[in-house]
């Protein structure tokens, strides 16, 4: 393998699927990078087998020449040490690999030598059938996934909740996390007749946000019965997905409430934040909110070594009874607030004991469900 390439185009690709690299594994295979040249394309993988990032790095990119290989074949390096080493040198970077798993980088006067591993003992891709793709906008599946995947399990106990459900029906993806106390949802349509259920860790799709480029026209899905791929012209991640049932969140949803509010989304989430102040006293940092007089909201929350705050907001609308107070864990009110793009929401109230239900006004496909936590 020959090949000479820009060294800040390496630099980059080699963090990117680095990403997925382990330096804790009982493999040391899997602790390095396989670097395969091809006659009009550089591919780079990085794996812990549950997580896959590919790069190409084409021969041109806008126009402009970063790559020129000279002789294909594959060498596998260990991560951590290639990516140190490209990073500290200029220029374009003249890569040689021999027979004997031995690279050698040379950039200038600048010549270092590294111990490769065998690239056949790489193990292979997961096999996946690409003939029919799930096609969605960049924006809109990124926008999904910060959305919703802050909503998951922190906790292993329940490994379905550590991880995004993606459910296909009749031209339809919806995206759903939850940890038992809040649950986010979003919904978009697509051109897909695929059906299924599948759970993909968060892990996986925070590292797909940081991949991905916002501007990205068009990422195709593809699924396997283990392996959920996401693909665009030059980069490919391959996650494992969660073995398990996902609870029917549809269920959880309410049906009807006592109380719906119109909120102005900015100023109550100042609102709240202001709140979380002396909210940490509480184990899931109560906040209290209250209907006064049928007119206005007062968030609140209290502290007994610091003190109390309080504040009064005025509804846009309200609609049915004006009889409310309700304790919620501020930081999943802060999450959720955060998440939603429009100007105003819908705040639906059950009852004290109930979960509240946040609706951006004029988006029916996005919504967040939140449980009460007991203020004493």
């Amino acid at each position: 393998m020959e090949l000479s390439i820009n060294s800040e185009c390496f630099h980059k690709a080699i963090s990117e699927v680095s990403k997925a690299v382990s330096l804790k594994t009982p493999f040391p295979i899997l602790t390095g990078i396989k670097i395969t040249a091809e006659e009009d394309a550089l591919v780079l993988i990085g794996s812990n087998s549950d997580l896959i990032i590919e790069k190409k790095i084409p021969l041109t990119i806008d126009g402009t020449r970063v790559l020129e290989v000279k002789q294909t074949g594959s060498v596998v390096v260990t991560a951590k040490y290639i990516s140190e080493i490209v990073k500290k040198l200029p220029g374009e970077i003249h890569v040689k690999a021999d027979g004997k798993q031995l690279i050698t980088l040379q950039s200038g006067e600048i010549i270092t030598s590294l111990k490769g591993f065998p690239s056949e003992e790489y193990p292979n891709m997961p096999v996946i059938d690409e003939s029919s793709p799930i096609r969605i906008p960049g924006t809109e599946l990124l926008e999904m996934i910060k959305q919703t995947a802050f909503a998951v399990a922190k906790n292993e106990s329940r490994p379905v909740l550590t991880g995004v459900n993606l459910f296909l029906k009749e031209n339809h993806l919806t995206c759903a996390a939850t940890n038992s106390h809040r649950l986010a949802l979003r919904e978009i349509k697509i051109d897909s007749n695929i059906r299924g259920s599948f759970i993909i860790p968060s892990t996986s799709l925070n590292e797909l946000v940081k991949l991905i480029p916002g501007e990205t026209e068009i990422i195709h899905i593809f699924l396997s019965d283990s392996y959920i791929v996401f693909k665009t012209a030059d980069s490919s991640l391959f996650s494992r997905l969660i073995e398990g049932n996902y609870p029917n969140v549809s269920a959880l949803i309410p049906k009807d409430s006592k109380t719906v509010i119109t909120l102005d989304t900015k100023q109550f989430l100042k609102g709240i934040d202001r709140a979380c102040l002396f909210a940490s006293e509480w184990k899931n940092n109560n906040v209290h909110l209250e209907i006064i007089n049928g007119t206005r909201l007062k968030i609140s929350s209290t502290s007994s070594e610091i003190g109390r705050i309080e504040e009064t907001q005025p509804f846009k609308n309200i609609e049915g009874g004006s009889e409310l107070s309700i304790s919620l864990d501020a930081n999943f009110m802060i999450d959720s607030l955060k998440a939603i793009k429009e100007e105003e929401i819908n705040i639906s109230f059950g009852g004290s004991m109930k979960p509240i239900l946040i609706e951006p006004v004029g988006n029916p496909s996005c919504l967040h469900l939140i449980s009460p936590v007991r203020s004493y």
